[in-house]
Formats: structure tokens, sequence, C-alpha cells
């Protein structure tokens, strides 16, 4: 398909549009890359694929794909023998998780029947790896930071590090209390160059002793690490060391399990974004109103009731589009601003939409067509710079399209033959159209010539066509009507302005006598037309009705089945209930009588076997109660089927573990953690799938008076000296609490202080950046402050 029609017919913001709806870059891959296909088989596969992804989002609301990564580049470092860091491994790990509930969601679907045309196919083809899916999720979170439990040595360094950082916090919350406060600028313990450090006023500097780290942006603050934790901070750095190199240690584990399952986690990747990319489909289809086209291989095309989808629903106009089968051309004619130009590139574009495989704005029962080539000569493409005119570019662009067309093309022409001579443009544009005829080609052309019409009525294969006017209002209905060609309105439109009559009678007698029994023969047709449309409604109307009886009483004959077989099931209950009475007085009876016989009452004797016989009679007039099936108690049963491979929680530890194989009866052995434990199937339930995780907030050591820090500093009537001291301090207190953007309130006034503040933040080595604040939270009086 070439690439020109797709720019001509827009349908990069179809593609635009569809990208919206994927949820993982994968799918957005699939979007940008997606062509009309030529192939018959591949269309009616695409159309499939996408009707299936309707239907889950009907059932179920789609497909459960996360937000998903490309990994193709980590497997790629992984074969040159590379080692990946957390965030490379945690989106591997989303990879296969995501692989596990996928496989799930759709094996649940097919246990309850829901029956699709190809996606149990592609599901088929992901290959769930269980034991590396466990290990990923033990050792590193969503957010690819590797966890305590991935190692008995990482878990010791780490509480080794929380405390020394507890005994190095007493240490300096001792020297900052008491006496010692009056050396320091602010009684607070922060941090710089990853070591803990206080604030001491410049002039007091050698009081602690130990090692100045950084000093405030006015020079009046030293953060000094004092001598007596200086041992202290160095074991925890010794500690933070250890932590990295164990961590370097475990990702380079990880790389090396995950290396051997490279094919197999790109595959899966591949396949989740088919996945994504179908689902986007469906969804977008949803949102346009779009149902599935049926496929002709004659192309044979009838768009019922179709919309442009890139005009809103509330303004199109949903017209019948016809082409091929007796007809090969369409010749709209009729007047400017009527729609005749949409018509032609709402074919064109659905068209296109449906050989990409996407459901399409049209009613029911609508059916495209399969074309090698769409081509389109619309709009005016004049050039100054080439000296090509209006009719030179027109022609130019004709030209190109005769020499590529053949019996398999698809040819929309915009005011053919215009731009030239009325006369010699009418007769190339019946010229053009006769070549295309004979080559074979579908094509839709658009014209204002009158000679088009009498070509359209006379030529086999051809059919005249018109965009509705309306004279009682004078504007376009953007209904078309095929079938009647259009006609000149400018009588009928001058007589409503008001020209007088007698100008009119003269204009009438200066055409010629074929034009003006053409434009009556063209009125007749539109009378017609509307008869049999008004009938055609009518008709219409008492069909809905009988198809709307027809549903009451199919709904009333099921009511009806319903409640006999709920008659019949209790009417059998009470008769049993009665049987079983009898039943049970009868087994009384015979057993006196038999205890009658034991004892000689009866001389002739009772045979053993009439007894029995006796019994069983009796026993057969019980019915048996048939009960139907319990879909609610099959749904329960068929979710305790376990396979290995499944996530389960544990009743009685309260744990969530993974099945890895089923041991001896009912036992499962199951991974709880870094534990496996054989466990009863009667105390394992099938867990539901997790939910996306929030982002995780990483930890910050804070002082014990950091929950009183504001987000807030207001400045407004301070000193200028005391005023950047205090804001000094409080940077301070808010980096200490973890705070990640912070608010310094100056107001307007002079802008003197305004000017400091500004000077002290570029100076101050923790600020990344700081900004104006918003109008709403005080303008230029205030500004905001991001750390590093």
């Amino acid at each position: 398909m070439n690439t020109k029609i797709m720019q001509t017919l827009e349908f990069d913001k179809i593609k635009k549009a569809l990208i919206a709806y994927t949820a993982s870059e994968l799918g957005r891959v699939e979007v940008e890359e997606l062509m009309p296909a030529t192939d018959l088989t591949k269309v009616q596969q695409w159309q499939e694929e996408t009707e299936d992804g309707a239907k889950l989002l009907r059932l179920k609301g789609g497909m459960p794909i996360p937000k998903l990564q490309n990994i193709k580049p980590h497997l790629k470092r992984l074969e040159i023998g590379a080692m990946l860091n957390g965030i490379e491994i945690a989106q591997i790990g989303k990879v296969l998780r995501t692989t596990t509930e996928v496989t799930r969601f759709f094996d649940d679907l097919s246990e309850i029947g829901v029956e699709l045309f190809r996606l149990y196919e592609l599901v088929a083809k992901l290959v769930t790896l269980p034991t590396l899916n466990q290990m990923i999720r033990e050792a590193i979170d969503e957010d690819g930071h590797v966890m305590d439990d991935a190692s008995q040595a990482l878990k010791g360094i780490r509480t080794g590090m929380k405390r020394s950082e507890s005994n190095i916090r007493e240490k300096l919350d001792s020297l900052i209390r008491g006496k010692n406060a009056q050396y320091l600028s602010d009684a607070l313990v922060t941090m710089r160059n990853d070591r803990y450090v206080i604030p001491v006023k410049a002039e007091y500097r050698n009081h602690f002793g130990g090692v100045v780290h950084d000093q405030s942006s006015t020079g009046q603050t030293l953060f000094i690490e004092p001598q007596s934790v200086v041992d202290l901070n160095n074991k925890l750095r010794q500690l933070q060391i250890e932590e990295r190199q164990e961590i370097d240690r475990i990702l380079a584990e990880l790389s090396n399990e995950i290396a051997p399952y490279g094919a197999e986690i790109l595959n899966n990747m591949f396949l989740l974004g088919k996945l994504d990319f179908i689902g986007a489909k469906a969804a977008y289809g949803k949102n346009i109103k779009a149902t599935r086209p049926l496929v002709n291989e004659e192309n044979d095309v009838r768009f019922i009731q179709a919309r442009h989808p890139l005009i809103d629903e509330k303004q199109a106009v949903a017209n019948d589009i016809l082409i091929g089968g007796d007809y090969q051309a369409l010749v709209i004619t009729g007047p400017n601003t009527g729609g005749k130009t949409i018509t032609l590139k709402t074919l064109g574009l659905l068209q296109l939409m449906g050989q990409s495989g996407l459901q399409l704005p049209v009613a029911e029962g609508s059916q495209m067509g399969i074309f090698t080539e769409v081509f389109a000569d619309i709009g005016d493409e004049q050039s100054i710079e080439q000296s090509l005119s209006t009719f030179s570019s027109h022609m130019t662009n004709i030209v190109s399209i005769l020499n590529k067309i053949d019996d398999k093309s698809l040819i929309l022409f915009d005011e053919l033959g215009a731009g030239t001579d009325p006369q010699e443009g009418a007769a190339l544009a019946i010229a053009i159209l006769d070549q295309v005829g004979a080559v074979g080609s579908y094509v839709m052309a658009t014209t204002h010539y009158p000679e088009l019409k009498a070509y359209g009525y006379n030529r086999p294969g051809t059919i005249n066509a018109s965009m509705e006017f309306d004279v009682e209002t004078l504007s376009p209905t953007y209904r078309l009507l095929i079938g009647v060609p259009g006609r000149s309105n400018a009588f009928e439109i001058s007589k409503r302005l008001g020209l007088d009559t007698a100008v009119i009678d003269s204009a009438r007698s200066l055409i010629d006598g074929e034009s003006q029994n053409l434009n009556e023969m063209i009125a007749d047709l539109e009378n017609r037309r509307k008869m049999t449309e008004m009938e055609y409604h009518e008709v219409r109307q008492y069909v809905e009705e009988a198809e709307t009886l027809y549903q009451d009483l199919t709904t009333a004959l099921e009511q009806f089945f319903g409640e006999r077989e709920d008659l019949v099931k209790k009417a059998r209950e009470k008769a049993n209930q009665i049987v079983s009475e009898a039943e049970e007085e009868a087994s009384k009876i015979v057993s006196d009588l038999r205890k009658m016989q034991l004892t000689g009452q009866f001389e002739g004797g009772i045979k053993e076997h009439e007894l029995i016989d006796a019994k069983s009679k009796l026993a057969n007039l019980h019915h048996e109660e048939t009960l139907t099936k319990n879909k609610v108690l099959k749904k329960a049963k068929a979710k305790q089927q376990f396979k290995k491979g499944d996530e389960v929680i544990v009743a009685s530890y309260g744990q969530r573990g993974t099945l890895m194989e089923k041991v001896e009866g009912n036992n499962w052995l199951v991974q709880l953690g870094i534990l496996k434990m054989k466990i009863k199937e009667s105390d394992m339930t099938l867990a539901q799938p997790e939910k996306e995780p929030t982002r995780k907030m990483v930890a910050t050591v804070r002082s014990s008076n950091d929950s009183h820090v504001s987000t807030q500093l207001d400045l407004r009537g301070e000193r200028y000296e005391s005023a950047l001291s205090e804001m000094d301090q409080y940077l301070d207190a808010a980096l200490l609490a973890g705070y990640p953007q912070v608010t310094i309130v100056h107001g307007k006034g002079t802008g003197a202080l305004r000017q400091g503040v500004t000077e002290a933040l570029k100076n101050h080595r923790s600020v990344k950046k700081f900004e104006t604040a918003p109008q709403n939270q005080g303008g230029n009086g205030a500004t905001i402050v991001y750390f590093s």
C-alpha cells in the first residue's frame, strides 16, 4: 500500500488515536508499525483478533496487561555477558508475572466456556517460568530495589547498618543537647557526603573537633563531623561498601539465572505487546461505536450507515456507501460544501482501517473489500516552485495513478477534470473514467460537470449519486443519494431569495431543452425516492414492532417452561415425600410379618423372596429428582483445580506461596518465601492476581523533631540577614525530613529579600533546582525549591 494515501486520508490520525488506548510501550510499537494488509487470510485473522478483544472488553473489561517496558535491550546485554541492574531485572520480572496472570486469565475463560477465534492459540505460545519468577519476586521489588531477604548476608549487613546509624544518632543527639546547644546554629542532625554531621556556628568550629564537610551559603554555619563519631561513621561507611558488593553479587547471580531463558522471555514480551495492541483496537472500536465488517473477496463494498471516524459522532451524518457488485464506478454530482469530498474520504479511510484489522463505525451487516492499492486525487496540490497550476497538479497525480492501477485497485477522484475549460474538462473526465473501467479498477469520482450525469446513466457498471440539498432551508443535508444524479438548484434558490419571476423565466428559456429535461428527470427521481423512503420507514416500523412482539413471546415462553419445570420439581418432591412415608410404613409392616412368620403365626409360611419382591416394588415408586447443573458450584469447584506454578494462599499460615509439585495424596510442595513446605489442598485457595503496586517511598533517616518541620517557610517581615540564616536552617531540617520539595515565601516588596533568597539557593549544594511559584500559590512572591 502506497504511503501517500495514508497522509491523504489521514490514517496517521487513526493510529495516533489508537496509541492512546495502549497500556505498554510494546503495544505502542505495534500501533506505530500498523499498515493495511492486502492478503485476505491475514485481514480476516486480524479482524477475528479484534473481535476477540471486543468480546473480552464486554465480558471482563479487557485483558490484564499492565504498563510494560521494552526489555529487548536488557536481554541483548545478557547475551554479551553483562550484569543487569535492579530496575532492569524488575522489568523482566514484571513481564514474567504478567505472563503468569494472562495465562491464568485465559485458563479461567476456557473453563467457563468463553469461545474465542484466535486469542487462545496466541496465549498458548506464552511460556511461564514459575521458578525464575519466584526468584526475582523474592529478591527484587517492583521499583528495582534489592530486598533485605535476598540473602542472609545482605540482611545481616543491613541490620548492622541500622544499628550503626542508631549508635551515631544517639551519640550526636547527646552532643546537641544541653550546654552544647549554644555552639550550634540549630539543634539537629543532618547529612553531608553520606556522613552524619551537626551544624556548628563558624566561630566554634574547633569546639567539637572532627572534619568539616560543608558550610552554609552565608558561611555562618559549618557542617562538622565530630571527632567522637568519626570511627562510627567509618564503620557505617564500610558496611555500605559491603552492602554494595553483596547487591552486585545478587544481581550477577540473578542475571546468570535469567540468561538461559532470554529467547522465551523475549517471545513473551512480543506476545504481550500483541495482546495489548489487540486490546487497544477493541477499546478504540468501542469508543467510536464500531462493528466488525464482513470481508467480501469480490470487493463488493457495502458500508451501511457509515460515519467518518475523525468527525464527532454527534455532528457526522451517516450514509450508505456502496460500490462494487453491479457497479464498479460511482459518480457523485452536486454543489460545493455538500459533503462529496468527505464521502470520498470516508470510503477510502474505512477501507484502510478494515484492512488493518480495525472495526468500523458502520451498521451491522456491512462488508468491506480487499484492495491491493488505494489511490486518491483529493485537494489542490498546486506548486509555485514547480510551476504547476491547479489543473496541472491534478493531472500529474492522475497520470501517476493511471500508470499503477489494476483490477484490485480503489481510486478516489475529487472534482475530476476541474481547473480547465468545462467542455474539455468534462471530456477528459469521461475519457479517464473509461480508462479506469477498461482496467477494471473500482472508482468513486465527484464532479460538477452535467455531462457526467448522462455518463453515469448510460455506461454499464456505472451509477450516479448526489448529495441531497434542501431547497426550503437553502442548505445541504450531507446525505448521499445513490441512483439520483445531482441537479442545479440555482432557479429555486434565486426564487426563494426574491429574484423576479420574469428574470427566472427568461433564464429558463436560455438553457437548452436537453438540460431542462435532465433537470426535470432528476427532480422526478428525487420525488420518487422520497416516496419510497417514506414507505420504507413505515414498513420498517412494522418490522420493529413485530420483532419486539417476537422477543416478548420468546421471553414469556422461556418463563413458562421455567415455571413448569419448577412446578414439576415441587410435585416430584411432594410425591417422593409421600412415597417415602408409605415405604417406611410398608417396611414396618413387612418387618412385622417376618417376625410373625418366625414365631410360627402363619402355618402356610411366607416366602422370603416374596417379601423382598414386595419391598422392591414399593421402592420403585420413588421418583428420581433431576437437578439442572449448578453453574455456581461447578465454577467454584473448577477454581480449586490446582496446577504447578499457581500462586496460592495458605490459610493456616496466612501466607502467599507458589505450587512447586504435587506429592502423595492431596498434598503439594509449596514455596513460602525461602521455605518449602508440604501443604494439604484443603488448606489452600488460589490467589487472585496482584494489583499494580504503588511506588514505594525511599526510606529517609529523620531527626526526632522532624515531624514539626513544615513544607513552607514564611520569611515576610524578617530582616535580611536573619531571614537568610533562618532559611539555611530550614533547608537542612527539610532535607533531614526527607521532603522532595519545599516552598519559600519571601513576598514581593522591593525584591531585595527575593534576590537574596535566589543567590543563597544557587550556592546551596543540596538544591537541585528552584522556580517561581504558580499564580495560585503566590506567584513571584514565593519560590518552590527541589532537592537533589
